[in-house]
């Protein structure tokens, strides 16, 4: 009896978020794991820009690390905006895994991600990332099969929302005295630092929850 296609979606799905999981911390996923944290710097940016403010840059750096300078706009929603920026990317990109035209949305992506490295992007590293990145999601939505994109987009979907979730519990709960955007808002609300990671890990929690739950309902 052949598998249904519903089925069969809902096996790659949870075959695709455990070999996520077991594939981690390889350099397999490393690509990736910078491009979620450049999701995380730009969602700083385009927070600051949307309210009033500008970007002055961007840096990226190879251990995973990331800075975003801004001047003006509204400090609460900036520095808010990052984890649950890169979340919010991740179920955006994970929405349009089976759209008709995968293709354009990849495509779309890279460029995105070129345009964006080349007006903001200011270290060696991150330039050189963006431009291969998005070089690579460009070429890739125009030549590769729509199957293969859809899956592509799943991945970096699913990596995208799993990042928000560990990053949040490596920088603000596990190491609440380390600087992060925690600690910046602590300071700007006099709010601890450990309520503020609490809050978005549940926020995180929550809505992964819900995408993975509406994916697989979907199949």
């Amino acid at each position: 009896m052949p598998m249904r296609p519903r089925t069969r979606r809902s096996l790659v799905f949870l075959a695709t978020a455990l070999g996520i999981i077991l594939l981690w911390n390889t350099p397999i996923l490393y690509p990736l794991r910078i491009f979620v944290v450049l999701l995380h710097e730009l969602s700083h940016g385009l927070a600051a820009l949307l309210t009033g403010g500008a970007i002055e840059r961007i840096v990226l750096t190879p251990d995973e690390g990331g800075e975003t300078l801004t001047r003006g706009g509204n400090a609460f929603l900036t520095l808010s905006a990052g984890y649950l920026g890169s979340l919010a990317w991740g179920v955006l990109i994970l929405s349009t895994a089976r759209f008709r035209k995968a293709g354009h949305v990849l495509a779309v992506l890279g460029l995105a991600v070129l345009v964006l490295t080349a007006l903001y992007v200011r270290s060696a590293f991150g330039l050189g990332f963006g431009l291969l990145f998005g070089l690579a999601a460009l070429l890739g939505g125009r030549r590769l099969p729509h199957r293969v994109v859809g899956w592509l987009l799943l991945v970096v979907g699913l990596t995208s929302c799993m990042y928000a979730v560990l990053d949040i519990k490596s920088d603000v709960l596990d190491r609440p005295d380390l600087p992060s955007d925690a600690r910046i808002l602590s300071q700007l609300t006099h709010v601890p630092v450990l309520a503020w990671g609490v809050l978005w890990l549940g926020i995180s929690l929550a809505v992964a929850w819900w995408v993975f739950r509406r994916t697989l309902s979907r199949g």
